[in-house]
């Protein structure tokens, strides 16, 4: 399965500009219009409006019945006291909406002190989660989640990494060789989904992207049965498109 042609719709770049639009909202105590903000943070209106949408649907901003935007739900919640409880539960609103529309598992998973860690997912009967029959902390060198992680390292991170977790044969497709799969982290190029065709655990292929926003190290990706690969193009495709509403809770 070729996916070497992908192309990341920039959810970095996004988040950036909506970090922008909210703080602007911020500042307009009464409201602001789409016109306004385009005028004060310099973003053209075609653009903006997505952005507008996206921040909306997400309840990061509301809307007046006059007109005008102002700060919504989500922006207080997670910038409130129980900041992390608030975190939790929208990253799994984000993930279970995920789910419903790629049609898979779907993992939220960060780099935390040089491990690699699923911090949540949301599966179901339709799209179930892929059997840990190895535990994941030992098995970055063969699914996409550890993969899409160890790629976001530098080289001497990945070499510690892999010191401490030896690669081991998980199914006939795994790659155990240090120094082909340094090398393959090396050229994984941030603009192509991470996969795993049946390298982890046969039957099942995944995928992964990063999700990373100044020095933590973290990624979206999805999972499903090998009878549905047909469909991994177009999910990634999706999950890449949805993902600035996970980065942008976690850079708020």
């Amino acid at each position: 399965m070729a996916l070497e042609e992908h192309r990341q719709t920039a959810p970095v770049y996004a988040v950036r500009h909506a970090l922008r639009v909210l703080e602007a909202v911020d500042s307009h105590r009464h409201g602001v219009t789409a016109d306004q903000l385009a005028k004060e943070i310099g973003v053209p209106v075609g653009y903006l409006n997505q952005l507008l949408a996206m921040l909306r649907r997400e309840r990061y901003l509301g809307f007046l019945p006059g007109g005008g935007y102002v700060v919504g739900e989500s922006l207080m919640l997670l910038g409130a006291a129980n900041h992390d409880d608030a975190l939790a539960e929208k990253l799994q609103a984000v993930l279970v909406e995920l789910r419903d529309e790629v049609g898979a598992a779907v993992y939220f998973s960060r780099y935390d002190d040089g491990e690699v860690n699923i911090i949540d997912f949301a599966a179901g009967p339709d799209a179930p989660k892929v059997n840990e029959w190895v535990d994941f902390r030992s098995a970055a060198h063969a699914s996409a989640v550890g993969k899409c992680l160890l790629a976001q390292l530098d080289h001497n991170g990945r070499l510690e990494h892999l010191s401490r977790h030896r690669p081991a044969r998980l199914t006939s497709r795994t790659e155990i060789d240090d120094r082909a799969l340094l090398t393959k982290l090396e050229r994984q190029p941030a603009s192509v989904p991470t996969l795993d065709l049946q390298e982890y655990a046969v039957g099942t292929v995944c995928a992964a992207i990063p999700v990373t926003i100044g020095k933590t190290v973290a990624c979206l990706a999805l999972s499903m049965p090998l009878a549905k690969a047909h469909r991994l193009r177009p999910a990634v495709d999706t999950l890449n498109e949805r993902a600035a509403p996970v980065l942008l809770s976690m850079s708020i």
